[in-house]
């Protein structure tokens, strides 16, 4: 029975259907409860009307899928410790057994939100019959490391030290985000303490150390760990390749080509991962003379260029806009032999779209994929959906979207999204197809928006005289510790004023000054 609730929507012109009211019910035999989301991108409707949580009243309807149960108790901008307790005392999430599952997609789905991603964590291991695996406490102490929070980081090691779960996985990530926050002895220490956590000090996990180190740009800090270890740790190839890619990622190429001769020196030898890492920072600095030379010097010892150097090649050359010359790739590909995988045909769909050749592109897709036994991958929708978009072809666009929900080995990411919430505000379509991407985003794909996707609708919907509704995703983003860019606080701030939102501005105005 409806009730009230479809005379409210109808008084307010709301359709009673997914694409503009984000109303998600809960029912059972004892008793009725509603359940409304707090987001802003879940309660703003078409014609600007919000719901209140007195106006909703309950449906018949199936019991909530858990994880929906649980998302409904997980209010924006609290702590860790308040989803712990809201959780912890809901009644109908207390009924909830939790599986590895269900917890992992919990925890992906609040992966740009650590404090909820943390509650769900903590709540989960508290309930009876139920031990996070290793795989879970990884996901957690990557997030946690990502926004800085290295204390926890820290904290939740020692638990899994305790529990003799620490993988080479789990250090391998555990270095890297204290690399990435500029905690460099940490990182070291973490290698130092391997026998702490079962693990040795061999080969394998000096060269997890040297690339944590080389990625950051710590060449020269790697650098002189390695001589300091390799007395007792022999180096491999690996180890070589990862110097060279540290050189040319500082763009210290010499470096890199002394570093093969050096790989040499150790009997060992360059393989098609040392040259192509070179390559590609030649491609990088668009010397493509260069590039020919060391593609050529390849076949000369005995190390053909693989798809993957192919693929560099063709995207650096599709970058410069040389389109032409990045198509005929293909040709050269073709005469070594070499196999073309997805990320290839993703690049030549791009560079195709990129060189007005769409039936081309579209060709690639539907036939010469096929051909090869090679299936599009979300990387290839999203390559298809930005060129229609690109062009104009917004329903074809659409209809790549409508043809990936129907795969099973295929999902949309937030990138999906990115072109078809443009072509929303290049078409005019502002209110049901916005609304109903964005349900799509946080409800059926479980997608947790980033700045990125933020940014886009708020400054779209501005620009389209909804600083209302821009607003409210701006309030939602702060809540979610999502830092907003300057442009993005001007542009609103801007709008609001005309609206004389003054309570809105003071508010903006405040988060400028914390910038």
């Amino acid at each position: 029975m409806i009730c009230h609730l479809q005379k409210y929507l109808k008084q307010a012109r709301i359709p009673l259907n997914p694409l503009t009211s984000r109303i998600r019910f809960h029912s059972s035999s004892e008793n009725c409860s509603h359940v409304v989301s707090s987001s802003p991108i879940e309660s703003y409707c078409s014609d600007g009307a919000r719901l209140d949580h007195h106006q909703v009243l309950c449906v018949d309807s199936p019991r909530l899928p858990d994880i929906d149960v649980i998302i409904s108790n997980v209010h924006v901008g609290s702590s860790e410790d308040e989803v712990f307790q809201s959780l912890k005392q809901d009644h109908v999430c207390n009924a909830i057994q939790p599986s590895h599952y269900l917890v992992n997609k919990l925890i992906h789905r609040f992966k740009d939100d650590w404090k909820s991603a943390l509650g769900i964590f903590r709540w989960a291991g508290s309930c009876p019959g139920y031990e996070h695996s290793s795989e879970i406490y990884e996901m957690m102490v990557d997030i946690l490391g990502k926004v800085r929070q290295m204390d926890q980081m820290r904290a939740l090691l020692e638990e899994m030290s305790k529990g003799h779960i620490v993988t080479l996985n789990t250090v391998a990530k555990v270095m890297r985000r204290f690399s990435g926050a500029g905690q460099w002895e940490d990182a070291v220490r973490t290698f130092d303490e391997l026998g702490t956590f079962g693990l040795e000090k061999n080969t394998e996990t000096m060269n997890l150390l040297l690339d944590t180190l080389c990625k950051e740009g710590k060449v020269e800090l790697a650098r002189s760990v390695f001589l300091e270890l390799k007395s007792c740790i022999p180096p491999n190839a690996h180890t070589f390749n990862i110097f060279i890619h540290g050189w040319c990622k500082i763009n210290r190429v010499d470096e890199a080509q002394w570093t093969i001769q050096e790989m040499k020196g150790h009997g060992c030898h360059p393989c098609v991962i040392s040259y192509s890492t070179i390559i590609q920072s030649y491609c990088r600095h668009y010397n493509f003379s260069k590039v020919y030379e060391l593609l050529d010097e390849m076949q000369a010892q005995g190390c053909p260029p693989n798809v993957v150097t192919y693929t560099t090649v063709m995207s650096y050359l599709a970058k410069s806009g040389d389109f032409e010359e990045a198509i005929r790739i293909t040709e050269k590909m073709k005469i070594v032999g070499s196999k073309p995988d997805s990320r290839f045909f993703n690049c030549l769909i791009y560079t195709l779209g990129r060189a007005s050749r769409v039936q081309e592109a579209v060709y690639v897709y539907q036939v010469e994929m096929p051909e090869n036994g090679v299936a599009p991958d979300t990387s290839t929708f999203n390559t298809m959906i930005t060129m229609f978009s690109h062009h104009g072809h917004h329903e074809k666009a659409f209809h790549v979207l409508e043809e990936m929900n129907k795969l099973e080995h295929c999902k949309p990411n937030v990138q999906t999204f990115h072109p078809l919430l443009k072509s929303c505000f290049k078409t005019g379509k502002t209110d049901e197809c916005l609304s109903q991407l964005l349900d799509d985003m946080v409800n059926k794909h479980h997608l947790s928006l980033d700045i990125t996707t933020y940014t886009l609708v708020i400054h779209g919907l501005c620009r389209a005289n909804k600083c209302e509704w821009a607003y409210l995703l701006f309030k939602e983003m702060i809540g979610h510790d999502i830092t907003p860019r300057y442009q993005t606080c001007r542009l609103i701030l801007d709008e609001v004023k005309q609206k004389h939102m003054y309570d809105a501005a003071e508010k903006i105005e405040a988060v400028m000054k914390k910038l």
